[in-house]
């Protein structure tokens, strides 16, 4: 069983994952903000490997990937950041990368070297699961989850195809657009739930646009992970960030079932 699932499987309410831009304000840093989000009551960390054209990823995360590579951050330097981590830390820890550095990279080496620091799985946002299967052969091997995405208007079909090549967990996009903060959600979120419930069996974890804790709160009743992104970066943004994040983390989670 992987450390994701095992958390899944060991969870008492509804998990919080923050979304952190490895390299944002500086490596050292994010370092330091995993542990710290870890110690404030995180249950997962998903750490965005910077990419110059991120196709699903809104102003801010944009920003952030932007100031990551101009400090010279790349995928090397992202594992090498991993391996700092598990000195002090056995948090869950996803890769949120596209496909492009990866394999320039070279997938074999990517999760040989990303198991080797002990990631526990990858999101590939730009990667369709029918053009995975090398991926998925190289990760799957060394008990690395790959998880896909699905969002409101993917039909029940293909919801079932994605569903049962996914491991870990399934994520749910919220919103039928880019990642970033917004004032309201869709009403319609219930509903696309309860239909992707009937076709998958793997735990529920949504995104995109989650910022408030009214937000999360109102997400959290519905699916068995919340993940967080660009607010995240926000608050990472002052230089007060090691007082402000883990006071937001404690008020999200304040507002979980």
């Amino acid at each position: 069983m992987s450390r994701i699932s095992s958390v899944f499987d060991n969870k008492k309410g509804t998990l919080l994952i923050p979304y952190l831009t490895a390299g944002y304000p500086s490596l050292q840093e994010t370092v330091e903000a995993v542990l710290l989000l870890e110690k404030s009551g995180a249950d997962i960390i998903e750490l965005g490997i910077p990419f110059s054209d991120p196709l699903v990823d809104g102003v801010t995360i944009q920003q952030a990937a932007n100031k990551a590579l101009q400090n010279g951050v790349n995928i090397k330097m992202c594992i090498n950041a991993v391996r700092l981590i598990r000195k002090s830390s056995s948090i869950p820890l996803i890769f949120m990368g596209y496909y492009n550095p990866i394999l320039q990279y070279g997938l074999e080496d990517f999760c040989a070297d990303s198991s080797s620091a002990g990631v526990d799985g990858f999101i590939i946002p730009d990667l369709p699961p029918e053009e995975a299967g090398m991926l998925e052969k190289s990760a799957f091997s060394r008990g690395l989850d790959l998880i896909y995405l699905v969002a409101p208007n993917t039909p029940d079909e293909r919801v079932k195809y994605i569903a049962e090549r996914s491991r870990g967990f399934l994520y749910l996009v919220s919103v039928e657009g880019v990642t970033g903060m917004r004032e309201s959600l869709p009403p319609g979120l219930p509903e696309f739930v309860k239909r992707v419930k009937k076709h998958a069996s793997l735990p529920l974890c949504m995104g995109f646009g989650i910022s408030t804790k009214e937000q999360a709160g109102r997400i959290a009743q519905l699916v068995d992970g919340v993940i967080v992104g660009s607010s995240i970066i926000c608050h990472l943004s002052g230089k007060n960030w090691r007082t402000a994040l883990p006071a937001y983390v404690h008020e999200l989670k304040s507002h979980f079932r």
